[in-house]
């Protein structure tokens, strides 16, 4: 099978409309959780989120677009276009051909939720005439891949994979695929979300998923630290281009990493819960490496999964503890949910991209509000500062809902 490359990045964050903010928000260690400002929370168990602060539709489209996209799929059209930026590919490229080899998988856990929350309000209010005629569209999880292939003319294959918090991470394992087997040469891989609405927020809270630390909405996030009380809900995009190696050389591309491997499987256990005996996860990173050809000792840092929540970082401790052995002391693991709250469906995506940059700039993101030791959560965290440390593989984990599970091995290009 053709290798798989890592050439262009987008985002849009918590922390930044791009991936030089957010990546130095991470390393800086800098929240971007607040007190949700979309909607009143007066009446909420959480009050608080990792919105996407400042980000104006304005600025980027014209209005008669923003009304028939809803903010998912603005996210994810803002950050592919960074992504095909950094690439160095441009609309002119596609169109002399290579669009038809181009793919597109965008996923999302919750799709166009504010638009059917919006338009249900219009349907009570004013009657089924006053629906929008774009509101189906608009709802779709398909619509962020399908609107960046038309907004720049991708012919290739084109879909949206939606496995809840794992969806970002599937979507680049699969759109490596498919360059894997020859039905693509590029392909545009990531997750978008903007979930910070009233019926989510709600469902959540009444799940008992969410922090509570509303008043101090910035140490809310704390991925393995004894006092965890739940996730910070975020919102966002990461968009990743994808290209088959001898393609990317051919054209003088940056290569920014490699894409190793890709284990993907599912609990079979809970609805919502992890499996307490963490087999699931521990399963699919060792799917993971095997797919790279690597043993454990190769991967010098994970890049957690770490919601924040009681049962998942001891899941994924455990499971870390059981792949990695007796290395799982010595090898760095971090969650930048810490800053950046839970993204879900985009989550994959853009820790993905932090991965990534982790290993073209040799600094490892912290894990922040790391206060309080847990004793079964016992290995090294990174804990609230930077770290240094060159390293030529990495592994990022996505786990969802429903016991998705998705494990990405990166490496440096030329050290592997």
């Amino acid at each position: 099978m053709r290798r798989v490359v890592i050439t262009g990045m987008g985002t849009v964050s918590p922390l930044g409309n791009d991936v030089a903010s957010t990546w130095e928000g991470v390393i800086a260690g800098k929240s971007g959780v607040g007190q949700i400002t979309y909607f009143d929370t007066s009446e909420y168990r959480s009050t608080i989120g990792a919105q996407v602060w400042g980000f104006k539709p304005e600025e980027h489209f014209p209005s008669r677009d923003i009304r028939r996209m809803d903010r998912f799929a603005q996210y994810a059209l803002v950050a592919a276009r960074e992504a095909l930026g950094d690439a160095g590919l441009t609309d002119e490229v596609f169109e002399q051909g290579l669009g038809e080899r181009t793919g597109v998988i965008i996923g999302s856990g919750i799709g166009g939720m504010a638009t059917v929350t919006e338009q249900l309000r219009v349907l009570d209010q004013k009657g089924p005439g006053k629906v929008s005629p774009f509101f189906i569209p608009m709802i779709l999880p398909e619509s962020a891949a399908s609107m960046v292939a038309i907004e720049h003319g991708l012919k290739g294959p084109n879909m949206a994979v939606t496995s809840a918090c794992a969806t970002g991470a599937n979507a680049i394992g699969e759109m490596a695929r498919m360059i894997h087997e020859g039905r693509a040469d590029v392909g545009l891989a990531g997750g978008s979300e903007a979930a910070i609405i009233e019926v989510s927020v709600a469902g959540f809270c009444a799940l008992r998923a969410l922090s509570t630390r509303n008043d101090d909405p910035e140490h809310a996030s704390r991925p393995f630290d004894r006092d965890r009380d739940g996730f910070v809900i975020g919102e966002g995009a990461g968009i990743l281009v994808l290209e088959a190696l001898e393609h990317a050389l051919a054209r003088g591309a940056t290569i920014h990493a490699e894409l190793l491997g890709y284990g993907s499987n599912d609990d079979a256990h809970h609805i919502t819960a992890p499996d307490p005996e963490a087999a699931g996860a521990s399963a699919c990173m060792q799917l993971a490496l095997d797919s790279a050809g690597l043993a454990p000792e190769q991967i010098g840092y994970i890049n957690a999964h770490g919601t924040s929540t009681l049962l998942n970082d001891l899941a994924e401790t455990q499971a870390i503890k059981r792949v990695f052995g007796a290395h799982a002391y010595r090898l760095p693991v971090s969650s930048t949910k810490s800053v950046t709250g839970h993204l879900l469906g985009a989550a994959g995506a853009l820790e993905a991209i932090l991965t990534t940059r982790a290993l073209e700039t040799g600094v490892l993101p912290p894990t922040m509000n790391f206060e309080h030791p847990d004793p079964e959560c016992d290995l090294d965290y990174v804990p609230n500062q930077a770290r240094a440390v060159p390293i030529q593989r990495a592994l990022s984990n996505s786990f969802g809902f429903g016991g998705h599970n998705v494990s990405l091995v990166l490496g440096k290009y030329g050290d592997v």
